[in-house]
């Protein structure tokens, strides 16, 4: 049986369609299907409704219209990536059926798996993610631009990279990365150390993000120099920052003052990013939260732009996924069987 377009349909079930993509002959099947067949088994996985055989150069879909259509953009996008040169991965592949699944045909993950921010040792940094593509795309329309979104996002991380970006184009002559140091407050002088070894630990992931970037051995000559300063938020007082890339860390340990303080140290032919978490306050005494404001402050304004990342855009190892995955429903279970104290119908002594 057939519907009016000629798709086979049977007497309950949903239309069915074929489609054969022919695969340029420039294009190794090799690298598109990956070794043992291991990038067909992750789109096999994604798309369980359909059916998909391998001839040669030809591959053979089969199943519903529109999951069809999107393994048959899957593959242009994973022909383009392959014809820039670039590998492909079991992650790549992940992310690109999330793309389409999420934005449909209005995403084009070949954009975003070929997009290069910087080459630096031997690596490229780019976005592995649709909204991390559009994080990158604002800092380089807008003035100031706020990533907001979890931990793992690579939200400070593609920041720094658009920093360092910056400075070697000479598009500005420094960078200044701060953030608060709120966990030390005002005990900064009853910790060990000088200055800077105080500081250290707060700032910390600032550097790291550096080393991956740049040279190690020219860091410390540049910071010397006054190029690259890493310091705490406290810092910025009294200052404009002109011809600077700026960014501000974990913002949403800022105090709505210090939130202001920190924007209007906008110079000339300066940047400005503000990265953080809104869920993860630790500010004292239940204190508002600067970024928090800004949010509904400067929401309109020209020239500043808020880019919220979500859980989909977090970039780690596949495996984590299943760790938390697997903490969720043990938390779940627990939750359902009620306190360690209250399982098996007995509660425990209460201490006096």
């Amino acid at each position: 049986m057939s519907d009016p377009t000629g798709s086979p349909r049977d007497a309950t079930g949903p239309a069915v369609t074929e489609h054969r993509i022919v695969v340029p002959a420039s294009v190794p099947m090799v690298g598109l299907l990956g070794a043992r067949d291991e990038f067909l088994r992750v789109v096999e996985e994604a798309f369980p409704g359909t059916s998909i055989h391998v001839r040669g150069n030809e591959i053979t879909v089969t199943g519903e219209p529109a999951e069809v259509a999107l393994v048959e953009r899957l593959v242009d996008e994973l022909v383009v990536v392959l014809r820039t040169g670039q590998p492909l991965s079991v992650e790549a592949i992940d992310r690109s059926i999330g793309m389409l699944r999420s934005s449909g045909f209005a995403a084009t993950p070949a954009d975003v798996l070929t997009f290069n921010i910087l080459s630096s040792r031997g690596r490229t940094i780019r976005p592995k993610t649709l909204n991390q593509k559009r994080y990158v795309d604002a800092i380089d329309r807008h003035t100031i631009v706020f990533g907001i979104g979890p931990a793992g996002t690579g939200k400070t991380y593609l920041a720094v990279a658009k920093a360092v970006q910056a400075l070697q184009s000479k598009a500005v002559t420094r960078i200044i990365l701060t953030r608060p140091a709120l966990e030390a407050g005002e005990r900064l002088g009853f910790l060990p150390g000088t200055l800077y070894e105080k500081i250290d630990p707060y700032l910390r992931p600032l550097y790291d993000a550096l080393h991956d970037m740049m040279d190690p051995d020219s860091i410390p000559r540049l910071m010397a120099a006054g190029t690259i300063e890493v310091a705490p938020l406290a810092y910025m007082r009294g200052r404009t920052l002109n011809d600077a890339f700026i960014i501000l860390d974990e913002a949403q340990n800022t105090t709505p003052e210090q939130m202001k303080m920190f924007l209007t140290r906008l110079g000339f032919s300066s940047k400005m990013v503000v990265t953080g978490d809104v869920t993860q306050t630790d500010l004292p005494g239940g204190a508002s939260s600067g970024l928090n404001e800004a949010q509904e402050v400067l929401a309109g304004v020209d020239d500043v732009s808020f880019l919220r990342l979500t859980s989909k855009d977090v970039v780690r190892h596949r495996l984590v996924s299943a760790i938390v995955d697997a903490y969720g429903r043990h938390d779940s279970a627990r939750a359902v069987e009620g306190p360690p104290g209250r399982r098996g119908g007995r509660r425990p002594p209460q201490r006096r």
